[in-house]
């Protein structure tokens, strides 16, 4: 899956959270202050050329859904990520997390027995 820059990522996130949407939704839902319609469009443009979005047209209107869900670009960025740094070892980069304080004994306590109940 190819990765997408922070400003894709960033109305990626807009376009998972409205499930389909028109530009002006997209635009409504960026924070302030709003990027130009015609940045939002190019970026969306973008994201329909690397099979992220599709469109319906509604007369003379688009409407934009995801396609790449937002788990499935989820689990591609985390697995890069853990390859890229962690060499492939996920026990590696959850140590680190720990050893930089990102996560604490009790949520790794909590994550185990999600991960015992998940097993079960």
């Amino acid at each position: 899956m190819k990765p997408l820059t922070k400003a894709e990522e960033q109305i990626m996130q807009s376009i998972w959270k409205l499930d389909t949407a028109f530009l002006k939704d997209i635009i409504d839902a960026q924070p302030d202050p709003k990027p130009h319609s015609n940045t939002v469009a190019t970026i969306v443009k973008i994201l329909v050329d690397k099979g992220f979005v599709g469109v319906n047209q509604i007369g003379r209107v688009h409407e934009y859904y995801p396609i790449v869900s937002k788990e499935d670009y989820s689990s591609s960025s985390i697995r890069t990520l853990v390859d890229g740094y962690f060499e492939g070892s996920f026990a590696d980069a959850v140590s680190f997390m720990v050893k930089q304080n990102d996560i604490s004994v009790k949520e790794l306590e909590l994550l185990l027995q999600e991960i015992k109940q998940l097993k079960n």
